[in-house]
Parts: structure tokens; sequence; C-alpha cells
């Protein structure tokens, strides 16, 4: 049904105002952040992240190449293992670009998994026997965590 009157059938904007509050107004748009340059190290670190997160996402690719042409017992574990390495790559990825960028957030993603890929790296190299996989992740995860550990790059966090 339609009014003659030409009134639209929408509550006016002051009764919705009344009922759920008004919009805020726009706040002043908050001033630059200067870039703070990141140290060398700091860099080292984010190359460091940059080439872990290419070999994981190459063996994203070989685990889906595997999937893909072997008979798993379970398919649904397999894509989820394929899916989980290629989720760890992208982290990693993002946080090699965070680290470049001196953000905040993306240190503790990359100590986290530092820590994960050591315990993984050595139960590869020692436990199940190989070595020449093992042994390098493990040389990268250190190389990882001394160059984060290094004052200027403790420091870079501090003065931001």
């Amino acid at each position: 049904m339609t009014e003659s009157s030409g009134a639209s059938s929408q509550p006016s904007r002051r009764v919705l105002d009344r009922l759920f509050g008004a919009t805020a107004e726009p706040s002043a748009p908050r001033p630059p952040r200067p870039r703070t340059e990141a140290p060398r190290s700091l860099r080292w670190a984010a190359v460091v992240v940059g080439i872990e997160a290419g070999a994981i996402a190459l063996g994203a690719v070989v685990l889906l190449y595997l999937t893909l042409t072997s008979d798993a017992a379970s398919l649904s574990r397999a894509v989820a293992e394929v899916v989980l390495v290629a989720a760890g790559a992208a982290v990693l990825g993002a946080a090699a670009i965070g680290l470049w960028r001196v953000a905040g957030w993306a240190r503790g993603p990359v100590i986290a998994l530092q820590l994960l890929l050591a315990a993984l790296a050595y139960t590869t190299a020692f436990e199940a026997g190989q070595p020449l996989i093992g042994l390098p992740v493990l040389a990268l995860v250190a190389a990882e965590l001394y160059l984060l550990a290094t004052p200027e790059a403790r420091l870079a966090y501090l003065e931001r």
C-alpha cells in the first residue's frame, strides 16, 4: 500500500538516532608515524625468514604433488597437512615483510614459528635419520634467533 500524502514509509533519521544512538563524528586524522629504518640485523632476519617461507612453500607444493599422485590413507588429512604447511609459509612470508618494516606484530610469530621449526628439524635430523634436511633448518633457526636477539634489533622495537 502506498500513502497518497507522499510521506515515506521509513522512520525518520531522528527516531533511529534516539533508538540506536547517533553515529560518531569522524575523528581527526592521525599524524603520520615516522618510519624507522630497519637496522641491518633486522633486515637480515627478514631475509632469513623469507628464505624459510620460500622453502616451506616449496615443501607445500611437494606435499600437494605427493598427495595428488599417491594413494593416501586419508585424503582429508593429507589435504589438511598441505593447507597447514601452506598457511605456515604464508605467515612467515607476511612476517618477513613485517620485520623489514619494523612492525611490532611481526617478531612474536617469527619467534614462535622458529621454536616450532627447531623442534621439527631436531626430530628430522636426529630421530628420523635425515641430517641433510634437519641440520640446515636448525642452522637457519639458530641464525634467525641470533639476528632477532642482537641489541640493534631489540632497540629498533624499543624506539618505535
